[in-house]
């Protein structure tokens, strides 16, 4: 068994790891190299200029402003959309009334809502930004058309112009198009989970919170942690509703610009690439240090059962 052992697994390895590299590693390495060039991204001429693109990336305030919304990002989305579906997940698997000799079981009617909160996952991330752009449109969008229709025409707002809202409005709609799938993702989680947890908890006198707090989130701990660093990209990311959705797009006034689309701004815009991959690499660099942190703040004793 021992004989050839290390031929057999490099026979196996070298592909997969070739194909890594090319496609994965080789980008990350241009990127760092053009971010010290002044590349207009069209041209095969351009030069070496050092850290000229770091020291204008620092001194730029549209970046920060960037930079600054993409931390709320972060903060918000993840929170909300993990809430979301811990709190939905566990109302449909052990949040119901106990019947039919169970005393855990789900809402009725559990199915049709896994099915329903899922459907947003099915439509393309362009389609939920068209659909909710019209939506959020101040003269005949649905939300105004909405109020006006219950007589609250004075909560009426002007949503994605107004600088104060835009960017909320566009953290409800990634909140919308991604909680389903955590839904779908900790329900199966929590479905692996021995019913016999919950129903000692019970009979000991838990109430479903704590038996959510005691039992289902500690042993769920591994599945929300690595959806937190997901929404995490995502949050990072942000660039098809920013698109699609904001005036500008990017405003009004730069209030929900994100580092992703400015990546795009400088590119096809403004032609200057090496800045732009100067930008791409602080992306990189946000997105270790967040999963870093998330990583090691949420590192704890395993739990199985």
């Amino acid at each position: 068994m021992q004989h050839g052992k290390y031929r057999f697994i490099a026979g196996f390895l070298a592909l997969p790891v070739i194909l890594y590299a090319v496609f994965v590693i080789s980008p990350f390495v241009q990127a760092i190299y053009y971010s010290f060039t002044d590349w207009t991204g069209l041209s095969s001429d351009f030069k070496m200029v050092g850290f000229k693109n770091y020291d204008w990336l620092l001194h730029d305030d549209i970046f920060w402003k960037a930079v600054g919304h993409n931390v709320l990002l972060l903060l918000v989305v993840p929170l909300v959309t993990l809430g979301l579906g811990l709190f939905f997940a566990f109302m449909l698997n052990v949040g119901g009334r106990g019947r039919k000799n169970a005393a855990v079981s789900g809402v009725r009617g559990s199915s049709l809502y896994k099915v329903i909160y899922f459907f947003p996952q099915v439509l393309s991330i362009a389609i939920v930004a068209l659909l909710f752009q019209f939506t959020y449109n101040p003269r005949n969008g649905a939300i105004n058309s909405f109020l006006d229709g219950v007589g609250l025409d004075s909560l009426q707002q002007q949503w994605l112009a107004d600088p104060k809202l835009a960017l909320w409005c566009l953290m409800a709609v990634m909140v919308w198009s991604n909680v389903g799938f955590y839904v779908v993702l900790f329900s199966a989680g929590m479905s692996s989970i021995p019913r016999d947890f919950y129903e000692a908890a019970l009979l000991d006198g838990a109430n479903r919170v704590k038996t959510f707090f005691k039992i289902t989130l500690p042993l769920l701990w591994d599945t929300v942690q690595t959806g937190w660093i997901y929404m995490g990209i995502i949050a990072l990311d942000a660039f098809a509703v920013v698109q699609i959705m904001t005036v500008g797009p990017g405003g009004p006034a730069d209030s929900t610009q994100v580092m992703g689309y400015y990546v795009y701004t400088k590119t096809f815009h403004d032609g200057q690439a090496g800045r732009a991959t100067t930008i791409g690499v602080a992306m990189l660099i946000v997105t270790l240090i967040f999963a870093v942190i998330v990583t090691r703040l949420g590192r704890r004793e395993r739990l199985e059962y």
